[in-house]
């Protein structure tokens, strides 16, 4: 593989909502990607979900974890400011991840997968398990996994339901309805709209839907032998996601024998993000162990 990098080093900034913006060049694509935290240790990568682009990143999250270790986060090819189209595979994504990876220059990570970043997480510590130190996976399921195949029928009345309420589709798609869920999806679409300069670009609806197919794709496939990965593993969830069944991550815990599983109540796809604060607590020591 011809790998051309093209990267500029500019520091550590404190926050993420003040992140450069940059971009390295693989056999003509760039990937759009943003680095911040001490430049010692293992570097933690972060692969986001269906539609994300690097503002979706939660600020609380990534600083949290920036405060002991090197972050990277990064926009799949095709979405947001990175080139080219949108893979129509989950495999085409873990490709590219490791191509990017490897062409920053780091020879082992820690990954932290998202939702539709948990599929592409697993799919890169099956293929290349010596890059991979330790994985997080949260708000995910295996491919084959219940329910996964049939996420746009569960989206699209609440994503119609947001644009009828002005409101961002994750307030319904990511958080319980409860008193403790609205309040955490409001402080959640609040903290995304901290970065007010260089914001990244929103996805076209072409490559949301070429995304959309991965997943479904990877909802139906042939399971994976995930007893493969051998690497230690954490898996979070809430206890009502309405996106990846919650049952997914305990399906996940059962088969990847290297795993602890967390579940948070009153929480849903977003647990993570609802229990921000002890999510980072608990996966930065994890990540020391």
């Amino acid at each position: 593989m011809i790998v051309e990098a093209t990267i500029r080093d500019l520091g550590s900034p404190e926050q993420f909502v003040c992140a450069a913006n940059q971009r390295v060049t693989v056999e003509g694509t760039a990937f759009a990607y943003r680095d911040l935290g001490p430049r010692d240790g293992v570097p933690l990568v972060l692969l986001n979900h269906w539609g994300a682009v690097l503002d979706n990143f939660d600020p609380r999250i990534v600083d949290g974890l920036a405060s002991t270790r090197r972050i990277i986060t990064t926009d799949y090819r095709g979405i947001g400011a990175s080139s080219g189209s949108a893979p129509l595979t989950v495999g085409e994504m873990a490709n590219d991840a490791i191509a990017v990876i490897r062409a920053l220059g780091f020879e082992k990570v820690d990954l932290l997968g998202f939702s539709l970043g948990g599929f592409v997480a697993q799919d890169i510590a099956i293929k290349a398990p010596e890059l991979v130190r330790k994985l997080i996976l949260t708000g995910t399921g295996p491919a084959g996994g219940e329910g996964i195949g049939k996420v746009w029928s569960v989206s699209w009345p609440l994503m119609l339901k947001g644009l009828l309420t002005l409101r961002d589709p994750k307030f319904y798609l990511f958080f319980t309805a409860t008193a403790n869920g609205r309040k955490a999806a409001k402080d959640f679409i609040y903290r995304l709209k901290e970065r007010d300069t260089d914001r990244d670009k929103n996805p076209t609806p072409v490559s949301f839907m070429r995304q959309l197919k991965a997943i479904r794709s990877w909802g139906r496939q042939q399971p994976q032998d995930l007893s493969r990965i051998q690497i230690p593993t954490l898996i979070v969830n809430g206890d009502n996601d309405i996106m990846v069944p919650t049952v997914n991550s305990a399906e996940l815990a059962n088969r990847i024998s290297n795993s602890q599983l967390i579940i948070y109540p009153d929480a849903g796809h977003g647990g993570i993000f609802q229990y921000h604060a002890d999510f980072v607590t608990r996966a930065t020591a994890f990540l020391n162990a």
